[in-house]
Order: structure tokens, then C-alpha cells, then sequence
């Protein structure tokens, strides 16, 4: 470490993360419901994005999934709080698995937009934080899905609306 490193504080961090081929070869041949409670089961790896930023796959029902995540410094932004691009990913990923449970086999789904409400300030001191997605709507070619991040004691800290368009393959 050099002197400007060691005053100013300078942290580090490693990681592991499962190949990320290895679940998207098996995604086309499972339904969307099967495919995530298998990730949850640890019988398939979990994208690597889980590992980056450390949270994880709690829950998965059809229509349903919740992600949880124990806020640490490397998440945070120049004003010491988490970044908005956490709660983002977070939000996003609960909206978009809460759609990938209602599929069948060889249909996949992509964001088609994502609008975030920044609620509240997270830091180390908020605790673990759960993010609880849901179908609100699933049509044919398009789903709705809301998600949100919760606090221990059920205070709302940030909400999102997703669209999703689905493809079907043969």
C-alpha cells in the first residue's frame, strides 16, 4: 500500500462467482418458476451480479421473489450512503424474477423500463434490507411487476414499477 492509500483509508475486497453459462445453457429448458427455486436450492450458480454486489436470492414463489441485502461500505456513493444504483439493481432484479416465475420453458423476458422512487437513506446502520417483487400485471407479450425494499422494521425505502417484454421461442 502506498502512503496515500494507507491515510486514506483504503479498503478491499474479493470475490467468487459461479459461471454464468453454465445456468443460461439449463434456463431454456426450465420453466421460469423451477429454474430460480433451483438457484435458490444452490443446484444451479446464481448470476454473478449477486456476488458483486453481495445480495441474495431469498424467496421464490410464481409471481413473487425477494432478494435480501446487508448494506456494507462498498456499496456506498461519494456522500456516504448506499447508491442509488444498488437500490436499482436490487429493485430490479425482484421485478424482473418476480415476471421470470410465470414462464414456461423457452420464453425468456428482458426490462423494458425501469421507474425508481428513492424513498430513504440506506447506510451499514440500516440493517439488512429485503427487496419483495411481485406481478402486478401479465399479459401475453408484456408484464408489470412491482418491487420493493423494505428495512427490519417494515419501512419502505425505495419502490419501483418494471415492464417486461416477453419472447417466446420454439
Amino acid at each position: 500500500m502506498t502512503d496515500v492509500e494507507l491515510a486514506i483509508g483504503t479498503r478491499e475486497r474479493s470475490y467468487r462467482w459461479g459461471d454464468p453459462l453454465v445456468g443460461a445453457s439449463v434456463a431454456p429448458t426450465m420453466d421460469g418458476l423451477s429454474y430460480l427455486q433451483a438457484m435458490l436450492r444452490g443446484e444451479l450458480p446464481h448470476p454473478p451480479i449477486l456476488d458483486t454486489l453481495d445480495f441474495e436470492l431469498e424467496s421464490v414463489e410464481v409471481g413473487s421473489v425477494v432478494f435480501r441485502l446487508r448494506p456494507a461500505e462498498f456499496h456506498y456513493n461519494p456522500i456516504g450512503s448506499v447508491h442509488g444504483g444498488v437500490y436499482a439493481t436490487l429493485l430490479d432484479s425482484a421485478a424482473g424474477c418476480a415476471v421470470h416465475t410465470t414462464l414456461p420453458a423457452r420464453a425468456w423476458y428482458t426490462s423494458l423500463d425501469l421507474n425508481v422512487k428513492f424513498l430513504r437513506r440506506v447506510t451499514v446502520d440500516t440493517g439488512t434490507v429485503r427487496c419483495e417483487g411481485r406481478i402486478v400485471h401479465l399479459g401475453g407479450r408484456t408484464a408489470l411487476a412491482r418491487a420493493e425494499l423494505i428495512d427490519g422494521a417494515g419501512t419502505l425505502l425505495a419502490e419501483a414499477t418494471s415492464s417486461c417484454l416477453i419472447t417466446r421461442g420454439g
